[in-house]
């Protein structure tokens, strides 16, 4: 195959690939997803991440039809690769792309369940093992002899014991394996560094080397030798020759019979005869090395061959369970739940409690869950006390396909469509997602808008160009648009929103449009509703209390009473409290003071 005909590869990349790797390394790398050889090959990570995920899931990256969905699918991404436990697992959830299929988004869902449930079985202790095991992994490079320690790490870690090997989880590869013919593989492997026989592997070996380097070091000093032995008294022919012939036998330490066969047998002088004999003793030495080590390696490499197919499966075991060990530990870290797929005719997106993931990581206690759907959902009934601290948390509707989102600034609406595409996302991803129980289509488009405050004509063009062709084009498509008045005046803003959300409701897509504008907007179709999230009044601390739970079909209004009730009580200039307080005239005065009333006297202070 051309390397030209994968995205993202052109004839710059091509010539960097094959210069560095050759087309058939590069072929292998981008078809396995091996970010690593394409870094190592010159391109940039980045890159060869886009490369990547084109390669393996291109279909899946035009779900994300916007950028600012595809600045959540990062998003995500990240949140998720902080609980990598390999480099190369990073890796390969940097490619994770949307899946069009619900057969391996429930493989995959299968496989992190299954690695999940092994995972929190385990104590502290065999947790900080199997760490320690993928450490010890990633520090060595990865390769055989590292994958094969973590192999047997893991299985001493319990991991196996801990999985139900009647599913064919990421780990029943390690089960399978023949742990003694895997430690006798790991060892060889280990005696094999480099294309060498390493230390200490063969006793015979060690001392010809250890020979080797004395001889070499005598033969580089022959001059000193010779010195030493004449300062010690040897003057004539045979006694230089026997003292000579003991100094290195003891020196080098070797046999009599191999210093004597190195010497030669016309020296013209003692310089001649030592030179020539210590040459020939490191060559003979080299040459027994060679031949020992030769020896050794084959019979290291053959306990390895022996053990191929367990080497193998144990490499690609180590690598699979980091992968779904990593995805795993995100999952359990956030209390993620499964979702379910729902196929056919029914198009729908439901949660009970949902959480935002991103919020999750700043300030969890502060995370109110909120129950949404908008499509035909089977959620059934929801316990009506079920929302945080006993306040009302009706069954959403099954029967509307478009939600206009209304209510207070700051009210989390922008957070619940970023929830919505969150959820979307990762369960299109084969993940379990930030909710009690959810109801997800699998969709071919994700339509997310943020706000942008740029008032212009520039960006309503660019934002309809955006937003407009993924619903026109007949798929099944999810729009999630933020207050899309922010970038028109008001008027057009709510004609042109009217007919986003005819549109949505006639091309049979769904979608949650947050707006100030809906009394503007009557009368909406059919498969439209209104939902509004509340502000219920300040904190003692002048903090705005808010019910993030959208009530179904009711008007949200913006509160802008206690907005200017804190900037009131906040102000400590006198004139400038003055000019606060002719706002407070204009939006009335007494419900004002009633609020700054509540809020100082309120019983939890």
């Amino acid at each position: 195959m051309r390397l030209e005909e994968y995205w993202g590869v052109g004839p710059k990349t091509r010539e960097r690939l094959t210069e560095s790797i050759g087309v058939e390394d590069a072929v292998a790398a981008i078809e396995g997803g091996d970010v690593r050889a394409l870094t190592d090959a010159g391109l940039s990570r980045g890159r060869a991440t886009r490369i990547l995920r084109r390669a393996s899931g291109g279909e899946g990256m035009d779900v994300l039809a916007t950028g600012d969905a595809r600045d959540v699918y990062r998003e995500l991404l990240d949140l998720i690769q902080a609980h990598a436990v390999t480099r190369q697992a990073a890796d390969r959830i940097r490619v994770m792309t949307p899946l069009l299929d619900t057969d391996p988004m429930n493989e995959r869902l299968d496989d992190v369940e299954a690695v999940r449930a092994v995972w929190t079985a385990l104590d502290d202790a065999e947790r900080e093992r199997v760490l320690d095991a993928f450490e010890r992994y990633d520090e060595a490079g990865a390769g055989e002899r590292p994958a094969v320690e973590a192999a047997l790490a893991l299985l001493d870690a319990g991991v196996v014991e801990s999985a139900d090997r009647d599913t064919d989880s990421p780990f029943a590869p390690l089960a399978a394996l023949d742990r003694d013919a895997v430690a006798e593989a790991a060892e060889a492997l280990g005696g094999l560094q480099g294309g060498r026989v390493a230390e200490g592997v063969d006793e015979e070996l060690d001392e010809l080397r250890e020979s080797l380097a004395a001889a070499d070091r005598l033969e580089a000093n022959a001059l000193d030798v010779i010195e030493q032995l004449r300062e010690g008294g040897v003057r004539d022919g045979d006694g230089f020759r026997d003292a000579f012939l003991e100094h290195v036998r003891s020196e080098a330490g070797v046999t009599v019979d191999r210093v004597r066969d190195a010497m030669p047998g016309d020296a013209v002088d003692a310089t001649d005869f030592a030179g020539t004999t210590l040459r020939e003793l490191s060559n003979d030495l080299r040459k027994a090395v060679s031949t020992r080590e030769e020896l050794v390696a084959s019979d290291l490499r053959g306990t390895v061959a022996e053990a191929r197919e367990d080497v193998d499966a144990a490499v690609a075991a180590v690598d699979d369970v980091a992968f779904y060990l990593s995805l795993a530990r995100f999952a359990d870290a956030h209390d993620l739940a499964r979702p379910t797929y729902v196929e056919g005719e029914r198009d729908v997106v439901a949660a009970v409690a949902a959480r935002n993931l991103s919020l999750l990581a700043g300030d969890e206690e502060r995370v109110q869950p909120v129950t949404y759907a908008v499509g035909e959902h089977d959620l059934g009934e929801i316990d009506p006390t079920a929302g945080p601290g006993g306040r009302e948390n009706p069954t959403p509707p099954d029967d509307d396909r478009v939600a206009v989102v209304t209510g207070a600034n700051s009210g989390g609406k922008t957070t619940l469509l970023e929830t919505l595409c969150q959820i979307v996302l990762l369960a299109q991803m084969g993940l379990p997602v930030p909710a009690e129980r959810v109801e997800v289509s699998v969709f071919d488009a994700v339509v997310f808008h943020r706000r942008h405050a740029s008032f212009n004509a520039g960006v309503l063009e660019s934002t309809l160009r955006s937003i407009v062709p993924p619903v026109s084009a007949g798929e099944r498509t999810l729009m999630l648009v933020d207050e899309f008045e922010a970038i028109t005046e008001p008027g057009s803003a709510a004609d042109l929103l009217h007919g986003l959300v005819t549109l949505t409701v006639e091309r049979a897509a769904l979608g949650a449009f947050v707006t100030h504008l809906a009394d503007d907007l009557e009368p909406l179709p059919e498969t439209a509703r209104v939902d509004g999230i509340f502000a219920e009044g300040l904190s003692p601390d002048l903090e705005l209390l808010v019910d993030y739970q959208p009530r179904f079909g009711t008007v949200g209004r913006s509160t802008p009473e206690f907005i200017v009730s804190r900037l009131v009580a906040g102000a400590d200039d006198r004139s400038e409290r003055a000019a606060f307080e002719t706002l407070a005239e204009a939006v009335g005065q007494d419900v004002v003071q009633r609020t700054l009333a509540d809020a100082r006297w309120s019983p939890s202070d």
